[in-house]
């Protein structure tokens, strides 16, 4: 694919699937190209569907001092853990895909500002605050039956973050808006970005980045929205852009 070498400035990072291997852990090939990067002034951001609470540690274990985009871009964190960026769900948006969760006997989890929830849900989930709701339907007929039925909701933002889940934002909240923010606090354009991921939900930044780049293990979908196809995420795929895109 004819893309032309840029100066990149940050990379982004999706964490399943991308930055981490099957056993959500971060290889050592992937930890050095990173540590290079920093070491040459690159932002390093990780942007995930993850919340704060299950993707900090890792961020500490790369000694990476730059923000993070979590909960798909529900959330958007500066470099010393202060929230700068949060979008919620509405609650009767909540409540509507906890019936559909009942009418088709769907697995589901969601995520409040404090907590993941797992197929149970607090009794007082009126008064809480939500930035993400997640199907996980492994029949592909019933899967389309609940996506006709979120479409309907023009309120919703819906991607998935695998080929058997959906995972439904506030309308207008994807990685690449949350970047957007990033890259201006940093005084940048998406121009000097690089974003990698596999899913629906990285889409918009891989398409929005200078650089966007699919992984090997990618959904077919993004592999041609990308502009390059690097590596598996159990290959040192992140490793292999960086070292190519990057260094």
């Amino acid at each position: 694919m004819g893309v032309e070498q840029k100066e990149i400035k940050l990379i982004a990072l999706d964490m399943d699937g991308t930055l981490l291997n099957d056993e959500q852990e971060i290889s050592e090939g992937n930890r050095m190209a990173i540590r290079e990067a920093q070491a040459e002034g690159v932002h390093v951001v990780l942007s995930t569907g993850r919340s704060l609470m299950t993707c900090r540690d890792y961020a500490k274990s790369l000694e990476l001092n730059s923000y993070l985009v979590t909960v798909n871009g529900s959330e958007v964190w500066d470099s010393n853990g202060n929230l700068i960026e949060r979008t919620l769900l509405h609650n009767d948006h909540i409540e509507a895909m906890m019936e559909l969760t009942k009418k088709h006997s769907a697995q589901f989890w969601a995520v409040s500002t404090d907590k993941v929830w797992r197929e149970t849900f607090p009794e007082n989930c009126a008064e809480m605050e939500w930035l993400k709701f997640g199907f996980n339907i492994a029949d592909d007929e019933v899967r389309k039956l609940v996506l006709e039925e979120l479409a309907k909701n023009k309120e919703l933002e819906i991607s998935n973050s695998s080929l058997t889940n959906i995972e439904v934002n506030a309308v207008g909240i994807n990685k690449a808006r949350a970047l957007d923010r990033v890259c201006r606090d940093l005084g940048i354009t998406m121009d000097h970005v690089i974003a990698m991921g596999d899913s629906l939900n990285d889409i918009a930044m891989i398409t929005e980045a200078g650089i966007g780049v699919a992984m090997g293990n990618a959904q077919d979908v993004v592999k041609d929205a990308a502009d390059w196809v690097t590596g598996t995420n159990v290959e040192d795929g992140v490793a292999q852009a960086i070292r190519h895109w990057v260094l």
